[in-house]
């Protein structure tokens, strides 16, 4: 339950900042893109910002012997490039030039009902499913087990 409470106060607070920063509308994102023509700063200075805040606080928070609400810190073990990354990261990039959406500001954005944001994440849930699928039957065809 505390887990719970922490993830929907985090979250709220991220929401509430990509919707003051204006990172919600996906004309901010496709002119911070658009570096040849009309660029908008505006999403580099949220990042700044938002690495400025985040960097001194997560050394604060894995300085300590575990997290507040959970038994121990789950941080990613892989650390090389592979094509899987490569190809990821690219579609990635492609959908978010494409469409001004990223998943976060997605999520946030639906509260306007939009269709086009309505149709992004639709988008974005089917694309996510297609690829848990994928990588569940790769798993199985190559006898790995996900665990």
């Amino acid at each position: 339950m505390k887990t719970d409470i922490i993830a929907l106060l985090t979250g709220w607070i991220f929401g509430l900042g990509l919707a003051v920063s204006e990172m919600t509308d996906p004309a901010r994102v496709v002119g911070f893109l658009d570096v040849a023509g009309e660029w908008d700063p505006t999403l580099l200075l949220v990042m700044g910002g938002a690495i400025a805040v985040t960097l001194p606080g997560f050394f604060a928070v894995l300085s300590r012997s575990r997290p507040l609400a959970a038994e121990k810190f789950y941080l990613p073990d892989k650390k090389d490039i592979d094509t899987r990354l490569m190809a990821g990261a690219a579609i990635f990039g492609a959908g978010w030039g494409l469409a001004g959406f990223c998943p976060g500001p997605a999520l946030v954005a639906l509260s306007t009902l939009s269709p086009e944001v309505l149709i992004f994440v639709a988008a974005m849930l089917v694309g996510q499913l297609l690829a848990s699928l994928s990588e569940s039957r790769s798993s199985l065809l190559l006898g790995v087990d996900d665990a």
